[in-house]
């Protein structure tokens, strides 16, 4: 039973499981906290806690009978691997001093993990280590438990995270490797939990001793403080933890609903999508439509159109006037359509250049002019904008290109090539635009500029996603990514800006270095690359944007990019991680290359462009 929807919510946090005792009799324990009490799975033993390796006495062929949980047929393959979670156990301790224990623990583990997998389950919850050094466990607590708590040689208190972190980099970063934190009552700093939200986490352990009572909470938690005490009649049959997951699914359902934004980003959670080629490749029409959809992005275009209109012509030339406005990369015209609402809406006369390069858009372009009447006002070019002679200059410029990312896509190259269009008193939209590798849609002006933005982040599955394919050209690639399941580490910094018109023989070429400082109450991380943003000024007080301290709500037509590192650098609390980025430009393509070159150095990732390139 899902602890409640939530506004689209298909996600696996609406379920709800309970840890169980060791019991062989397993439909009796699935019946009994499944059917009766509305848990969703159990974790339980697969093992009689009381079994040890060493104890066991060995027939005449010299094998033992393992106790296990009873059968595997008494329940389906579906059953175990939709209800149970198994549970490793606890005593476990693979790094002891006494070797019979440590030789029991190896013996066991195995044991359990291959009977786990015999049984088709989903998942073992594995025990925290009994020390600070590494040990075979995944679930790790957010704060170790008091008598675990301190090392007894630093009396220093253990950073689970750090556990964590070195079992998995023993682990090579395997991909079914999870966590489940175990939330006691007692939290670390704000920053030090965010660093989870880049991690693999599974799962929340919620002890029953943390739920308080009180009148400023929902009143549930009275009788969840009552759970344990006297019951009488049918209320003896109730099972326990009934009123905890009743609480659990009552502050669930109180979450605030996800917006249609996050609605319609969904399926592009953390999911890598190759990066487009805007100047070599035609899109096509579902990715025109797709960007067509987001109605913030076109409503602050004619925001900005509206106020450049109202700023160019006075009201007294509002009706003799007509200003020239010229569309460059028009894809399926949403930018002449917002053009033209402007110019309506402002009582502004317009003459329009629609200029595209796509043939099979300039079809849908010439259909739009005839269904809406624009035949009069809209002239349409077949052209590249880098090749094309205008037959006249423009008041107003403005340029989208569908692409994935932002001045990698070639921003500048095009902006080069076009701006000799514009008056020298014409505006442009935007005014001045502050890009990330991944900005969709271009505007230019006679003093367009636009920068990029970068972030640290820990991002596990991203990282997995890419060291999945197996090869070096992967971890050299930039990805288009709905960034979601991450940390962001460090502030977003500025790295390349551009200016157009730009200075004479300005190379579009780019070197920038930059140091992030880990926050002092963060803990150590793990930096598993950068993502990208952009924040744009499209005209006075006209703002579009995703970086994430400006990003402008409900807008979905930009996701960030992600740029991977090979091996991920583990930072510490207060210390300065250096980043180098360069764009670099040849005869026919433009790529980036980048590396870190502290606390620890890392290759030059895309040396050349050898992997990764934007073809001019």
């Amino acid at each position: 039973m899902p602890l409640g929807e939530r506004g689209g919510d298909k996600t696996e946090s609406r379920y709800c499981g309970v840890e169980t005792e060791f019991n062989d009799d397993m439909p009796h324990v699935l019946a009994f906290n499944l059917s009766s009490a509305g848990f969703d799975f159990v974790i339980a033993p697969l093992m009689d806690p009381a079994y040890r390796p060493s104890l066991v006495q060995k027939d005449i062929f010299g094998s033992a009978v393992l106790p296990f949980a009873g059968s595997d047929l008494v329940l389906s393959p579906s059953q175990w691997s939709s209800h149970v979670v198994g549970k490793i156990s606890p005593w476990l301790d693979l790094d002891s001093e006494d070797e019979i224990l440590r030789l029991d623990s190896e013996t066991t583990l195995k044991q359990e993990i291959s009977w786990a997998s015999h049984l088709s389950l989903q998942a073992c919850l594995l025990p925290a280590p009994k020390g600070t050094t590494c040990a075979n466990y995944a679930r790790i607590p957010v704060v170790k438990p008091d008598d675990d708590s301190m090392d007894a040689n630093t009396d220093t208190l253990v950073d689970t995270w750090e556990m964590w972190n070195s079992f998995r980099l023993q682990c090579e970063h395997h991909s079914q490797l999870s966590v489940a934190l175990d939330i006691l009552n007692t939290l670390p700093s704000e920053n030090s939990l965010a660093r989870w939200f880049g991690e693999s986490v599974r799962a929340a352990i919620i002890n029953t001793d943390i739920i308080i009572s009180g009148n400023s909470v929902h009143p549930k938690t009275k009788v969840v403080a009552d759970v344990s005490h006297n019951h009488s009649g049918a209320d003896s049959q109730r099972h326990p933890l009934r009123p905890y997951l009743d609480y659990v699914g009552y502050l669930y359902q109180k979450m605030d609903p996800l917006p249609e934004q996050e609605r319609f980003e969904l399926g592009y959670r953390d999911f890598l999508q190759a990066p487009l080629q805007p100047l070599m490749d035609n899109l096509e029409a579902q990715t025109y439509e797709t960007f067509e959809k987001d109605a913030m992005k076109y409503i602050q275009y004619q925001r900005a159109v509206s106020k450049a209109l109202l700023d160019r012509v006075p009201d007294e030339e509002a009706s003799v006037k007509v200003t020239v406005l010229m569309v460059v990369g028009a894809g399926r015209g949403p930018l002449v359509r917002a053009s033209l609402q402007a110019a309506e809406e402002t009582g502004r006369k317009l003459k329009v250049y629609a200029v595209e390069k796509n043939p099979n858009a300039v079809v849908t372009l010439h259909a739009l002019v005839k269904l809406e009447g624009w035949e009069d006002i809209v002239n349409i070019v077949s052209s590249d904008m880098r090749c094309w002679n205008a037959p006249e200059e423009a008041d107003i410029l403005v340029s989208e290109l569908l692409g994935s990312f932002g001045d990698n896509e070639l921003s500048p190259e095009c902006l080069d090539g076009a701006e000799r269009f514009l008056k020298q008193d014409g505006i442009s939209i935007p005014s001045s635009c502050v890009t990330s590798f991944r900005c969709i849609c271009y505007f230019f002006t006679s003093v367009s500029r636009y920068t990029s933005f970068l972030q640290p982040v820990t991002a596990s599955k991203l990282y997995n996603d890419v060291k999945a394919h197996k090869d070096l050209a992967h971890f050299e690639t930039a990805y288009v990514v709905k960034i979601h399941n991450a940390a962001r580490l460090a502030p977003s910094q500025p790295v390349f800006t551009f200016t157009h018109p730009k200075p004479d023989k300005e190379s579009n070429q780019r070197y920038k270095k930059l140091h992030f400082v880990m926050p002092n109450d963060t803990g150590s991380a793990m930096v598993h690359g950068f993502a990208g943003y952009f924040d744009a000024t499209l005209y006075k007080d006209v703002h579009l944007g995703i970086e994430p301290s400006t990003a402008t709500p409900n807008m979905f037509s930009w996701f960030a990019i992600f740029f991977p590192l090979r091996s991920p650098i583990c930072v510490g609390p207060g210390s300065t991680l250096e980043v180098n980025f360069w764009r670099c430009c040849g005869p026919k393509k433009v790529w980036y290359e980048w590396c870190v070159t502290s606390p620890s150095s890392s290759p030059i990732h895309n040396s050349n462009g050898r992997s990764y390139w934007v073809g001019l």
